[in-house]
């Protein structure tokens, strides 16, 4: 026998809970790839009903007849193309992360995901029973296996699959971004289809979910792990993959092969995406920054703008005593290349009432980062009349380096509804600022030539409170992103008394980081859902 099928990767931008919105999606790409394609077959992402991930709504009452609602009326409108989609089911069995082929307007397979992960921002076994049993079906003379996600990153069942009879394996995925994370995946992948001997067809989500990033980057490969199908990365498409049958058994070609972006252009773009759809997907349209004429701000905004255009995008310049005409300069000057609009409002006169209202109760003590931090904390209350004001949401501007050490102000800087660069260490936003450059100047070359500082007392630089950032930033990566013990990092050579500084300032500035905004997720270990650690804690790793 043989047999052509002609199959559909649905790469949708769906939101967590708006299980309507979702479905009508699906059924958007559906008649897109039935009229437009011809489609036999589309092939949706993990939960895509729901989005991903659904946390605790799951346990929320109505929810789930909610989902099986939106599913019937699914099948109900869409009967000319078959379908695979991811929701969540909930059976006298157990509660299960699904997926279902809808054929001719009936979920004729349903699949329970076996792996299921716990680990990093994954969480599923609170929420899910783990399957037991392969799905393969015969689709037009071809038998496919159905998987989800985390299922092939492990051996079990995807072999499980092939051993009752698959030709072809459908993995569907709701798999975040973080740097490095495309080519990891494809290697993975790749290489299971090739100890295998089956091609896989793995579609992803795309979008922002909060500190998530869904890239998208969907793609196709052959028995012998080559890719013959590419999507893009961090925007919704609809890619075709035709799958054949005949005397030289399966083949599978691809409509597309889109180029996978350099390391930096993809975290970027991951960046722009998590932005977008974080002040989108909750109700706002705009956003301003407090832009200082430092690299961290001129980022931050460069980022706003290529997410949400310049006319959303209003900065405030708010300078004081120890504000350099260089940072004033510069600042203007970043607002004029990306053409958006400017204001300068002084903190001295708020600053002065503040300490004139202080100084009855400060009797008796010397100026000390109080007096610091009141200055940030105008300029956070600056920023949220404004934000309340018109609307926009506030962007701070931390990068990791200061999150992880608490370089920041409570309710100063740290003011704000999300912040881009959360996940950036310092040495990176130096990185990304060059690479965006490089698209179009529009970073002052200066902003990233000088030297960082707070400029909250005279001749400040960061390198008086920290270590210089390329050693501060390795010591970082290794205790926070990969928990190496002290003396593990002492053992790379840096000095056991700057590591245990570090440390020390890490461990004691988990209080900051619980109550600053969230933040895109772009390396393996963000703080958030990823590092959990509890604020009040008697333990103190040893540097020896």
């Amino acid at each position: 026998m043989s047999g052509e099928i002609n199959i559909g990767l649905a790469q949708i931008n769906v939101v967590v809970g708006a299980i309507e919105d979702n479905v009508d999606k699906v059924i958007a790409f559906a008649r897109r790839a039935k009229d437009d394609h011809n489609c036999d077959l589309l092939v949706c992402a993990e939960l895509v009903l729901t989005g991903y991930p659904p946390e605790d709504l799951l346990m929320r009452p109505g929810f789930n007849s909610k989902v099986e609602q939106e599913l019937q009326r699914l099948c109900d409108t869409v009967t000319d193309i078959d379908l695979i989609v991811g929701y969540p089911l909930r059976t006298s069995k157990g509660y299960y992360n699904v997926g279902a082929l809808i054929q001719a307007g009936k979920v004729v397979e349903v699949y329970n995901k076996i792996k299921l992960p716990n680990y990093s921002v994954f969480d599923e076994k609170r929420y899910f029973d783990a399957g037991e049993d392969a799905c393969v079906f015969e689709y037009k003379d071809i038998n496919f296996g159905l998987t989800v996600c985390e299922d092939i990153w492990h051996d079990g069942p995807v072999e499980l699959a092939v051993e009752k009879g698959a030709d072809v394996i459908l993995n569907i995925n709701g798999s975040p971004y973080h740097a490095n994370k495309i080519p990891e995946r494809r290697a993975v992948v790749c290489g299971k289809a090739k100890q295998v001997g089956a091609p896989v067809i793995y579609v992803n989500q795309v979008g922002g979910q909060d500190e998530l990033v869904f890239d998208g980057a969907s793609f196709a490969c052959d028995a012998n792990g080559e890719v013959v199908h590419q999507d893009p990365s961090f925007k919704e498409s609809l890619g075709i993959v035709k799958v054949s049958s005949g005397a030289s058994g399966i083949s599978i070609t691809g409509s597309q092969m889109v180029p996978q972006e350099e390391r930096l252009a993809s975290i970027y773009n991951a960046l722009v995406l998590g932005v977008r759809d974080y002040v989108h997907k909750n109700g706002f349209s705009k956003v301003v920054i407090g832009l200082s004429g430092g690299i961290d701000s001129a980022l931050t905004t460069t980022i706003a703008v290529d997410a949400l255009g310049k006319e959303n995008v209003d900065v405030i310049m708010m300078p004081f005593r120890y504000t350099s005409d260089i940072s004033k300069e510069d600042a203007y000057l970043e607002a004029k290349a990306l053409d958006i609009r400017y204001h300068v409002i002084s903190i001295e006169p708020m600053y002065d009432a503040f300490v004139k209202a202080l100084a009855p109760v400060f009797e008796g003590y010397k100026e000390d980062t109080t007096e610091e931090n009141i200055q940030a904390r105008c300029r956070g209350l600056t920023l949220m009349a404004f934000s309340n004001k018109t609307g926009a949401m506030v962007l701070t501007t931390g990068n990791k380096s200061e999150m992880s050490v608490g370089y920041a102000t409570l309710y100063g800087d740290m003011v704000g509804g999300y912040n881009a660069i959360k996940d950036v260490p310092k040495i990176l936003v130096y990185e990304l600022s060059q690479y965006r450059n490089t698209v179009s100047p529009v970073i002052p070359e200066r902003v990233i030539t000088r030297e960082p500082s707070a400029e909250l007392r005279p001749d400040q630089i960061d390198s008086d409170s920290l270590p210089p950032y390329e050693i501060l930033d390795p010591i970082l990566e290794m205790y926070v992103e990969q928990d190496c013990p002290p003396a593990d990092i002492v053992a790379h050579g840096f000095a056991a008394e700057q590591v245990e500084k570090v440390i020390r300032m890490v461990d004691r500035n988990e209080y900051k980081r619980r109550q600053a905004a969230p933040g895109v997720r772009i390396t393996k270990r963000a703080f958030g859902r990823d590092r959990r650690y509890p604020i009040t804690s008697g333990f103190k790793p040893s540097i020896k």
